[in-house]
């Protein structure tokens, strides 16, 4: 991330921060780029290679800085287990906050679960945070289309529209952010939902790098626990008591995405069976059924056909994500490891078969 901003000659990053698992490791990754980086190179080279910062910004934080050629490192160190000084924590936040801006675009339908999850993380790691509701918005776009169809748009009869437009709402605001700051937006989806196309085009999509898109969401949720206690972020607790959910339902809904979708490690499982070992439905079902003692095989076949037919009618979405780092023995990224047709049969006879 720290290589992309630089060579993108840009002054830092901007997140729309739901306090979600996604957004929430997105906002941890920016401030590990920065303790690992002045660990590793020091505050002042840090600083100096960032190429947002003034002379006099270094100076003050970190003394006259002596330019070293970017292939001659100082070290190198071991920065993973590496404990700051109290001074030197106390820097690494006042740099996370000049080099990312973070937003919580609140809902009717958002809780103060979520925002007291972003909003104590961001103050966490010093990060600059913002929070404003877009119910007007949303509000305002829903009156067009009714007005347009002559009839009221309900949970019932519309509900992926009246989702994905909050979603979507949420891109324009947090955009004109990064701009007016010349920031890189960050892209919270990850591997599990690119499979699905468990996200929204234009919407929770929209962005200029994707930094998780490349690991699974069972990964998500073990690593934040993991940096929870050996990374020292204590905030994360609030993220790690909470169930993955996009909030876009009325909250009396309780909507999670597990229940949208299916168990996250069951989907990865299915991922990797269907992509990595190039498996057929058949053959995934018939391994899944081997491996699962908790759920019935019903359940199992319904939970296969979603995948398979999900993973089809969204390869569109694949195409269009923002680039991403490759960080598992596989992707699903279209671009660097997995192509598949954009128009397909949807394995329709292999699921009609099971």
């Amino acid at each position: 991330m720290f290589d992309y901003l630089r060579k993108a000659r840009s002054r830092g990053f901007v997140l729309s921060l739901s306090g979600g698992a996604d957004s929430v490791m997105c906002a941890v990754a920016v401030a590990e780029l920065v303790r690992l980086g002045t660990t590793e190179i020091g505050t002042a080279e840090f600083m100096r290679r960032a190429g947002c910062f003034t002379t006099d910004d270094i100076e003050r934080l970190a003394g006259p800085a002596v330019p070293t050629p970017d292939q001659a490192t100082p070290g190198p160190k071991d920065a993973s287990n590496t404990e700051p000084s109290p001074e030197q924590v106390a820097i690494n936040k006042e740099l996370t906050g000049r080099l990312l801006t973070c937003a919580y675009q609140g809902t009717v339908n958002s809780s103060d679960d979520t925002f007291n999850s972003a909003k104590e993380l961001a103050d966490s790691i010093g990060a600059v945070f913002y929070s404003w509701t877009i119910d007007d918005e949303v509000t305002g776009y829903v009156g067009k289309i009714e007005h347009a169809l002559g009839r009221e748009l309900t949970w019932k009869t519309d509900d992926l529209t009246l989702q994905n437009i909050q979603a979507r709402v949420r891109a324009p605001a947090i955009w004109m952010l990064a701009n007016v700051q010349n920031c890189l937006l960050l892209t919270t989806s990850n591997r599990s939902e690119a499979s699905v196309g468990y996200c929204t085009m234009d919407g929770d999509t929209a962005g200029s790098i994707s930094p998780i898109a490349g690991v699974d969401k069972a990964f998500v949720k073990e690593w934040l626990r993991w940096a929870e206690t050996e990374l020292n972020y204590p905030a994360l607790r609030h993220v790690n008591n909470l169930q993955p959910t996009a909030e876009l339902r009325p909250l009396e809904d309780k909507q999670t995405d597990e229940r949208d979708l299916m168990p996250y490690p069951l989907l990865n499982r299915i991922e990797r069976l269907a992509f990595y070992n190039r498996l057929s439905p058949k053959a995934v079902l018939a391994a899944l059924t081997q491996e699962e003692t908790t759920i019935d095989a019903e359940q199992l076949k319904t939970y296969v056909k979603r995948f398979y037919s999900l993973w089809s009618r969204n390869q569109w979405k694949r195409e269009r994500f923002a680039p991403a780092f490759h960080l598992d023995d596989y992707n699903v990224d279209p671009r660097s490891w997995l192509r598949f047709p954009i128009l397909s049969g949807g394995f329709t006879e292999e699921l009609n078969s099971l």
